[in-house]
């Protein structure tokens, strides 16, 4: 089993800053790529930002330039980094992560639970 696991939400003011993190845990071989989606409700989700293993990322063009995700590959930690907060960016953020569990298999993909983040005006 293969479990993700969020923090980092709240409540912040426009103009300001939070970190969120996803830490995968569990049958784990490697981890391919990782990346956040968010979610409003009435809304489809939403493809913020991606990460491959060697770091190269991909970003939502709304959020270009304010975010930026990063990963640890030896704790298997994805983070992203949101600076410059909008009250449109408030929604339920998702990580997920591509995880391969034993060698010679294919990747299958595991969600966090989501984390709420809210932007007030």
């Amino acid at each position: 089993q293969v479990q993700l696991v969020e923090s980092g939400g709240g409540l912040v003011q426009a103009g300001g800053s939070l970190r969120l993190s996803c830490a995968a845990s569990g049958s784990i071989f490697k981890i391919n790529d990782m990346g956040w989606y968010r979610q409003v409700p009435g809304n489809q989700r939403e493809l913020v930002a991606t990460i491959t293993s060697g770091g190269m990322t991909n970003y939502a063009d709304s959020v270009k330039g304010r975010f930026t995700a990063s990963r640890n590959n030896v704790n298997n930690t994805l983070y992203l980094q949101m600076n410059s907060l909008k009250p449109e960016d408030t929604a339920v953020y998702y990580c997920y992560a591509n995880v391969q569990r034993s060698y010679g298999f294919a990747a299958t993909r595991y969600w966090g639970q989501g984390t709420q983040v809210t932007v007030s005006a």
